[in-house]
Order: C-alpha cells, then structure tokens, then sequence
C-alpha cells in the first residue's frame, strides 16, 4: 500500500508501523524533509530521493513525501474490548460509510478523543486505503479498527459483554440529555441511508443531535465527532 503526504508518511514512521520505503523529493531541502530522513535512519528504513514527476504518478496529493507500508491490519472485536487503559469501553460502529473522507476523519476524531475502537462491516463499508490514511493525518496507525461480517451480531455480542449500544439518528433523546458514561458503543450511520432499520431496532438506546438551523443533517464526521466529543466531556466529570 502507498501512503502519500508528509504528515501520513511521518506518522507511518513514527507509529512503528511497517514502513517498506520511503520516496522523498529531491526538490525538497527543508527542515521537514531532514526530519523524514533521520527518521528513516533511526528506524532503518530505506529512503530515496525522486523527481518531482515520479511521486506524482504514485499520487496526486503527495506533497514531496510517498510511503510504501504494509497492508492494513485490523483488530478483533475482542481486541478493541480488551483496551489497555482499564476504563470503561468506548467504541464506535461504523454502519456503511462508504466516503473515505468521512472516514478517515472519523478515525482522526476517534483517535483525538480516546475511542478504544472502530468496528465496520464487510459488504458496505469502505476499506482502508490512501485516502483514509491521508485524510486521518496519521491517526490510523493509532486507532483499532475491526471489520466484521455482521454488524447486528456484533452489536448483540457488545451487549452480552455489559456494553449499552446507542443509535445516533433522528427522533430519539437529546444527546445532551443522555448519560454516556460506563461502557458504551455508538453506531454512526450512513451518508444517504443512516443506521439500518434492523440494527436501530436492536440497539439499546437512538440518541439525536439538537439541530436549531435550517438544514435538518451533518455530515456524518461532523456528527461523529460532536457526540464523541460530548460523551468525552461527561466521562471526564468526577
């Protein structure tokens, strides 16, 4: 897989990621590129330099730096439940996301407030590729992400394990209104369909954003992040 852009590239590097190669500018003598370089050494990865219209054949946004790093490897549910901090569990699921610029920002947002995970599902979702890598700035190499068959199942499987699944769509209580401490888990709908009719049915709780304007909708990242962001408030209050 190619990662392109220097925030993605320093990041893959920085993460412990993988990293195959890296291609650098040779057009490119800035104090950023010097930090790529010893990076690469300390990490000892390979690195050359190459002309301007290489790199732009491998991508059209790379800003001078391009990457070659191992696919992605996704996490298990069981891996996103067991986190490393020993808090409550906070997880996101992803129900048909399809635009990878929504979802890398998801990631991105998700990362930025602590989420222990991400779960998406096989058929309807968009995988992980460039565009995610790059519109997370690098967040994915932090954040577990798990692709699973089924997302119900999954969700019935999050609720035997005492965790309180919420469905964030139009209709329910105010977001502002709703306690989202303990073990919780969010399912963000789609860009045209929202949460499925089936799995809103089989989640706990349908939560909803107070929407004062005009426009009836956020895109869906924005939406993801307002309500993360609000159940990271109310879980750091004593």
């Amino acid at each position: 897989m190619i990662i392109s852009g220097k925030n993605s590239v320093y990041e893959a590097l920085n993460s412990g990621r993988t990293v195959i190669k890296v291609l650098i500018s040779s057009s490119i003598h800035s104090e950023f590129s010097q930090k790529i370089i010893n990076l690469c050494k300390e990490k000892n990865v390979r690195f050359d330099f190459a002309q301007k219209k290489q790199l732009d054949k491998l991508s059209s946004h790379h800003q001078g730096f391009v990457c070659y790093v191992t696919d992605f490897k996704y996490s298990t549910v069981d891996e996103i439940l067991q986190n490393k901090k020993q808090d409550d569990n906070f997880i996101v699921l992803l129900d048909g996301i399809q635009d990878p610029h929504n979802f890398g920002s998801i990631i991105r947002a998700c990362e930025c407030a602590g989420v222990d995970g991400i779960i998406i599902e096989n058929r309807r979702s968009c995988d992980v590729n460039e565009t995610v890598y790059k519109t997370s700035c690098g967040a994915i190499n932090y954040v577990k992400i798990a692709k699973v068959t089924n997302i119900n199942d999954v969700i019935k499987y999050l609720q035997k394990n005492n965790v309180w699944v919420y469905c964030a769509e139009a209709g329910g209580e105010s977001l502002y209104k709703t306690n989202l401490k303990g073990n919780i888990a969010i399912v963000m709908g789609s860009e045209g369909f929202g949460v499925g009719t089936l799995t809103k049915k089989i989640c706990d709780q349908i939560i909803s954003l107070p929407l004062n304007g005009s426009i009836n909708s956020l895109n869906v990242s924005n939406a993801t992040t307002a309500i993360i962001y609000e159940a990271l408030r109310q879980r750091q209050i004593n």
